[in-house]
């Protein structure tokens, strides 16, 4: 089991650093960097909703969320 803890390690040191980073950039201010990773959070989600729009059932053969529902509704 110590392969499994060692690749464990890397990935515990990578947030620590990401989260320091992103109190950094906030000026020290942990709750403005949570308010700032939400924003990011929402823009992502945005972008992967329109990129599920655009992949053909087909193709994903039903593995995406929502796919049906999505391609019974009309377009803008």
């Amino acid at each position: 089991m110590k392969a499994a803890r060692d690749q464990t390690e890397p990935v515990v040191h990578d947030i620590e650093a990401a989260a320091d980073q992103a109190i950094a950039a906030c000026g020290g201010d942990a709750r403005e960097a949570v308010k700032a990773l939400i924003v990011a959070n929402d823009f992502l989600e945005a972008q992967l909703e329109g990129l599920w729009r655009k992949v053909s059932t087909g193709y994903a053969q039903g593995r995406l969320p929502g796919t049906r529902e999505q391609r019974s509704e009309p377009d803008d």
